[in-house]
């Protein structure tokens, strides 16, 4: 059977890590057809700023601002209010800044939105990092393994009122089983062959990832450093829904 994706229901979320605007906007171009929503990064908001979600929302996609906010609650309030007050649709904190930070990221997400008259975005808690695996932990004193560790910093942040959390493929049926389908669930470190060179180390493919139970594969490099970024999006948009 092939279900036929609208794009409001495409789970492809690409990841825009480019270093410019002209860039951002060409890449968004190309792919538009293939893709639900558009992930903006540090390094392209940092170069771009804030007038790149303006000139992104013309494309009608979701827009996921992932800057992982980590902060006191008080700066973390007043950067998620900035953030909504853009128009973005999804926007990401570290799930280790604690529940208070969660919470006030919660609060400024719903306000912001509301005093705009305006849905309120998913705040996501981001979990472990794609980069990092159980030798990482080690190093930094969790004697956790990776999937308990993301089932534990999903939990808190759960309770803490996030809307999802972003976590690798290889915990999502773990959560799924955990806390259930009434959360987001994003997920980068989405590969089809994983090389040495690349810094992803808990990966999967876009079918096992959806198979899994996300909402979002968040997908990058599989895209945007082939020679034909909207073939790449096809074919990974073709794979998923046969």
């Amino acid at each position: 059977m092939v279900i036929m994706w609208e794009y409001m229901k495409n789970p492809i979320m690409a990841a825009l890590d480019v270093s410019d605007e002209r860039s951002a906007l060409d890449l968004a171009e190309k792919i538009r057809p293939f893709v639900g929503g558009f992930k903006i990064g540090s390094e392209l908001f940092v170069s771009a700023g804030p007038n790149l979600i303006k000139a992104l929302s013309k494309f009608e996609r979701k827009i996921f601002l992932d800057l992982k906010f980590h902060d006191i609650p008080n700066t973390v309030h007043g950067a998620v209010a900035s953030a909504v007050r853009l128009g973005v649709d999804l926007l990401t904190v570290h799930a280790f800044g604690g529940s208070q930070m969660i919470r006030s990221a919660v609060s400024a997400a719903r306000s912001a939105a509301l005093s705009m008259g305006r849905p309120v975005p998913t705040v996501l808690a981001v979990t472990m990092l794609t980069s990092l695996n159980e030798t990482d932990l080690e190093e930094l004193g969790v004697n956790d393994s990776p999937k308990e560790f993301v089932r534990r910093l999903a939990g808190l942040a759960l309770k803490a009122g996030a809307g999802g959390v972003v976590c690798s493929p290889l915990e999502i049926d773990e959560l799924r089983q955990s806390y259930g389908s009434d959360f987001t669930i994003v997920a980068p470190g989405i590969r089809f062959v994983k090389t040495a060179e690349d810094d992803q180390k808990r990966t999967m493919n876009p079918s096992e990832a959806l198979k899994a139970g996300a909402d979002w594969i968040v997908v990058g490099r599989p895209i945007y450093q082939t020679h034909d970024p909207a073939s790449a999006a096809k074919s990974i948009l073709d794979m998923i829904t046969e």
